[in-house]
């Protein structure tokens, strides 16, 4: 794996074995959902205009990054993906609508949706806790599967309604993983604080983690690092389920 941003949070992600995968693979049918995965990218007013690009062409590259792709498809139980773009309280809008991710085919027509799509908002604050509201109801409507992952990236603290505390006790979050991803944006003050808010706030259930991105100009590298990690982690997680000795 590619070495972490210097705020070092991360811990390298393990690399699974063939033989691993495989039985992995013995504990689910063929045609199951492995994980339902949903994206979410920050368009608030503090994103200007090539940040944006940056982060959605970096999206969509870290979707097709050959590692990337392995991981998807290691095993026959697919993936199901959906994106989303948010700012204010009741500004989300979809990307993405939910997908199986069965072939790179499906693979390369969400990561060109992410590519070409345009910004529908520019002048609204950061609104993270209507964010994961958002991102939970898009989970109700998602196809079955053995594990629910938020994926959720921005450059800044909740500045607007109510926060991500509020939105897990008020919103459907049984069983689902909230990672983030923060941008380390030369337009903000402090980056370690909005670092330590994703850690003590955002992130939620096991092995939940931050990445760091150092600029947008690292959101694609950063992305694909917590993608690896994501897929990876759900992996190990079932596999553990499955063959650990002391159960």
């Amino acid at each position: 794996m590619g070495q972490h941003a210097k705020h070092g949070q991360l811990v390298e992600t393990k690399t699974l074995t063939g033989a691993a995968f495989a039985i992995f693979a013995w504990a689910l049918p063929a045609d199951a959902c492995r994980l339902a995965l949903v994206l979410a990218i920050d368009v608030s007013s503090s994103v200007d205009e090539r940040e944006d690009r940056l982060q959605r062409a970096g999206l969509a590259a870290a979707l097709l990054d050959p590692d990337v792709q392995a991981a998807f498809f290691i095993s026959p139980s697919p993936v199901a993906l959906h994106v989303f773009e948010w700012s204010g309280r009741y500004k989300q809008e979809t990307l993405v609508e939910w997908v199986l991710i069965r072939n790179p085919e499906e693979l390369l027509t969400a990561a060109a949706a992410v590519g070409r799509s345009l910004r529908s908002q520019t002048e609204f604050p950061t609104a993270m806790g209507s964010a994961l509201g958002h991102a939970a109801i898009q989970l109700l409507a998602a196809p079955l599967c053995a594990s629910q992952t938020i994926d959720i990236a921005g450059d800044g603290l909740n500045n607007e309604g109510f926060g991500p505390r509020e939105a897990y006790a008020a919103f459907p979050f049984s069983g689902v993983v909230v990672n983030g991803l923060v941008v380390n944006s030369p337009s903000v003050a402090d980056p370690s604080e909005i670092i330590a808010f994703y850690q003590s706030e955002v992130i939620r259930g096991p092995n939940a983690f931050v990445e760091i991105a150092e600029g947008f100009e690292d959101y694609a590298a950063a992305m694909r690092r917590k993608l690896m990690r994501e897929l990876s982690s759900q992996m190990l997680g079932a596999l553990t389920m499955e063959v650990d000795p002391a159960g």
